[in-house]
């Protein structure tokens, strides 16, 4: 095969490689029952008129099982921290106490645990779009080649190369779920 076929391919596992951090990244971000600092991961305060995240104004660590603590590097830091938990609709309430910021997480209800695992296959499935449209593009990419000449047989296999390159990313992306979904389930 040409060298710039090669190049499309791997452009477009790495692609896919990177649909499946992502995936990685937001099933994380989805609790389980257990506390988790990276539960706030994606959530930003207001420090002094910038949005920075809230690991960068404060430590976060996990007091125990169920149990967040927030202690912000600036004491005038606590109420802006508060009210962007509050803000992001992560389900749990802050407890300010004046110097640290206690999050206490319900233990998850079988309704709670079904919502959840719904986002996560909700995640799966954009995850899933993505890697199609990865594929869609490199096989595109594979036709324009075709037309300037590349041969037939040659145009076919790099379309199956391609295609089994997605069977395989798909099969990982259910793999995340499908642990992810048992971990959310499990009491």
């Amino acid at each position: 095969m040409s060298e710039e076929l090669n190049m499309h391919i791997d452009d477009a596992s790495s692609s896919m490689e990177k649909a499946i951090a992502h995936l990685e990244v937001e099933l994380s971000k989805m609790r389980a029952g257990r506390a988790n600092p990276q539960m706030f991961d994606g959530l930003v305060v207001d420090y002094y008129g910038s949005p920075t995240p809230i690991a960068q104004v404060g430590n976060i660590s996990v007091a125990d099982a169920r149990t967040l603590t927030i202690q912000p590097w600036e004491k005038n830091m606590l109420q802006p921290i508060e009210r962007s938990i509050i803000a992001a609709n992560l389900g749990v309430t802050p407890q300010n106490d004046g110097a640290i910021i206690r999050i206490f997480l319900p233990p998850l209800t079988e309704e709670r645990r079904r919502e959840i695992v719904k986002r996560v296959q909700g995640e799966g499935e954009s995850s899933k779009v993505a890697i199609r449209n990865i594929r869609r593009d490199a096989i595109e990419q594979v036709k324009k080649l075709q037309k300037n000449g590349l041969s037939e047989d040659i145009a076919q296999d790099a379309e199956k190369e391609i295609q089994e390159l997605t069977n395989k990313f798909i099969a990982l992306v259910d793999k995340h779920l499908a642990a992810k979904e048992k971990e959310i389930m499990s009491v």
